[in-house]
Parts: C-alpha cells; sequence; structure tokens
C-alpha cells in the first residue's frame, strides 16, 4: 500500500461517529448493515450518518449496495488488512510477524539502526 491510501484511511477513521461505524460494519461481517441501522446504535441523525459512510467510502474502507430502498454498507476486509499489513510491516525490528500472532517487538532480535 502507497502512503496516500493509508493516510486516506487513518484520515477517515480518525473521527469518532466514523469509527464506531466501520467497527460496526467490521462485526456485521459481509452482510454489511443499512445507513438507518448504523445512525440509530451511533445515536446520530441519519443525514450525519450519510456524511461518516461517504468519508469511509471515499477512502476505501467500505462498500455500499442498494437493497430495495436501503443502502446496505458493509467494511472492505481487504483494504482493512491492507491497512494493517502496511502498519506493522516494519514491527519487530523487521521481522516478518507470525500470522494470528500480536506484534511484539520486545521479542524481536536486536537491530542496529545507527
Amino acid at each position: 500500500m502507497d502512503p496516500q491510501p493509508a493516510i486516506r484511511a487513518l484520515g477517515a477513521l480518525a473521527q469518532e461517529h466514523r469509527l464506531a461505524a466501520f467497527r460496526l460494519l467490521v462485526q456485521a461481517g459481509p452482510d454489511g448493515l443499512p445507513a438507518g441501522t448504523l445512525a440509530e446504535r451511533i445515536g446520530v441523525p441519519p443525514s450525519s450518518m450519510s456524511f461518516h459512510l461517504a468519508q469511509l467510502a471515499n477512502a476505501g474502507l467500505v462498500s455500499q449496495r442498494r437493497q430495495s430502498r436501503s443502502i446496505i454498507y458493509a467494511a472492505d476486509y481487504a483494504a482493512m488488512n491492507g491497512l494493517m499489513a502496511y502498519l506493522t510491516e516494519n514491527c519487530c525490528a523487521g521481522v516478518p510477524c507470525t500470522t494470528g500472532a500480536a506484534c511484539n517487538p520486545a521479542l524481536a532480535p536486536a537491530k542496529d539502526v545507527a
């Protein structure tokens, strides 16, 4: 991932309601949730939720689809995983973390950075 998409994604998530909406969408799975349900659960007006969801969509973190009269939003797991990989690609002193393990730099071999 290039720095610019990461900056857009992090910028989109750097707001309380957008972060809450994204977390709910991650929990909801690939089926996603309607915008109205997200607004209700977060406690914001639907018009505000639409603005926040548009920001997440512009950052590439969510997808949207029309289902009857509702717009259903879903987390883009590939984008989320790409962002996480970008943020952690140099963790543990450059030693790749094992799948599913938390990054723990204290356990990585020491590296001379001078």
